[in-house]
């Protein structure tokens, strides 16, 4: 007798058609709400395209990088894949933590002066990843703190492994949100927050754009220190930096003791779709109980990871090299003049404008506003994708984030579109 086909709408609108099996689902899953952030304006972009086929869309929101990558990286990469070819030039699995000289090169690159030894460089396929493989090493006994507004795949991947709780007025109980909205200098009042053991904390901010300044970063380790806390601490954008906040945690005197670095080649080098990134875990960073924290970081990457692509590795290693780190500024230049032109221009009408100057993201005030409602007007009416505020937590409530990814004249066009929409509303 043929078991019968059963239709089912869940949440999300999500529609279950098949044989039921008799595995229940993971709670934690059950426990996300709606549908990731960027898969939901993808959704949008579609119906909007559906609507008006003949439109031109500009795409301001996921924050993907647009610029050729430059010729003396993807010679290298170009080199390292004809080598494939060869017996000399043959390779096959690598080692889980990356290749010792990329390993290597970031140390002493991007962390120079800081101490930061190779073997304390994990090589990887993205920060996000990262972002996930690091929740799996702290389990879900531990309680975190994010700020609100941040990237949304911290408090997600929080909910996922299990620590979340009843989910009211736009939050998870068991997650604590640390106010970093303007009223705050996007910088948490520590004196009221709760201790945690996993503090997130990303600078320069997405969504908002703002670098932590040195005195803020003392402020933040000297918490740590005092709470026993770990901070997992996201500085993929920090060679967007233009003035002397921090780019790193260890800067700051005492991080190594309390802080986890990850960071990422997708924004500073153009790698979104190459994918390679790498998390800093410090020798002398301990549990309660005096065990490295970097053993078993070691442990989660041999058995989640097999290693980043070596054709990847190949071109990070040609990025830090003086000629290519020389041609990436220019790239990270090019993407903060748009930002430039983009707080200007939206300046210019009264608005009030974030970001733009440590980060390429502007983070604009619409008060009053429902920031979809307002997402789904900018689309409608001028055709350009930015991101919801709200999807970055309930702090994001009445703004919309920017990107300054894009080539200039679509920049300058989108520009042109958002000075016409707004200035029609005025």
């Amino acid at each position: 007798m043929a078991t019968p086909r059963l239709s089912c709408s869940f949440k999300n609108g999500v529609v279950g058609l098949g044989n039921c099996t008799k595995v229940p689902r993971n709670v934690n899953m059950e426990k996300l709400q709606h549908s990731y952030i960027f898969r939901e304006i993808d959704r949008h972009e579609l119906m909007h395209k559906e609507k008006y086929p003949h439109g031109t869309v500009i795409d301001l929101g996921i924050g993907d990088t647009t610029e050729p990558l430059p010729t003396v990286i993807t010679s290298s990469m170009i080199d390292f894949v004809h080598g494939l070819s060869t017996k000399e030039g043959y390779k096959g699995y690598g080692p889980e933590q990356g290749e010792k000289c990329l390993r290597k090169a970031i140390a002493d690159t991007l962390y120079k002066d800081l101490g930061i030894k190779p073997v304390e460089v994990f090589v990887s396929d993205g920060a996000q990843c990262d972002i996930t493989r690091l929740q799996l090493l702290l389990g879900s006994n531990v309680k975190r703190a994010v700020q609100d507004p941040s990237y949304p795949a911290y408090i997600d991947s929080s909910v996922i492994i299990g620590q979340n709780g009843e989910f009211l007025a736009g939050q998870y109980k068991n997650i604590e949100y640390m106010k970093c909205g303007p009223q705050t200098n996007f910088f948490p009042d520590l004196s009221i927050v709760p201790r945690t053991e996993i503090i997130f904390f990303c600078s320069p901010n997405n969504p908002t754009g703002h670098a932590a300044t040195r005195k803020q970063l003392e402020q933040l380790v000297d918490f740590a220190k005092v709470n026993g806390s770990i901070i997992v601490f996201d500085s993929s954008y920090s060679a967007y930096i233009t003035d002397d906040s921090p780019k790193s945690i260890y800067e700051i005197p005492g991080a190594k003791e309390v802080a986890i670095e990850v960071s990422s080649f997708s924004k500073f080098a153009g790698f979104t779709g190459v994918r390679l990134g790498w998390t800093i875990v410090p020798e002398e960073l301990l549990y309660a109980n005096g065990f490295p924290v970097l053993h078993d970081f070691d442990r989660i990457m041999c058995t989640c990871f097999t290693g980043a692509s070596n054709i990847a590795q190949a071109g990070g290693l040609a990025c830090l090299t003086p000629e290519g780190f020389k041609a990436l500024k220019l790239q990270t230049l090019h993407y903060m003049e748009n930002a430039r032109i983009l707080v200007d221009s939206l300046a210019s009408l009264g608005l009030t404008v974030h970001g733009g100057e440590n980060a390429p993201y502007i983070w604009v005030h619409f008060p009053g506003s429902k920031s979809w409602d307002f997402f789904a007007e900018i689309l409608d009416k001028t055709h350009i994708i930015t991101v919801p505020g709200s999807g970055f937590g309930p702090g994001g409530e009445e703004f919309i984030r920017i990107s300054a990814f894009g080539h200039r004249e679509t920049i300058i066009e989108a520009s042109q579109r958002l000075k016409y929409l707004f200035c029609y509303k005025c």
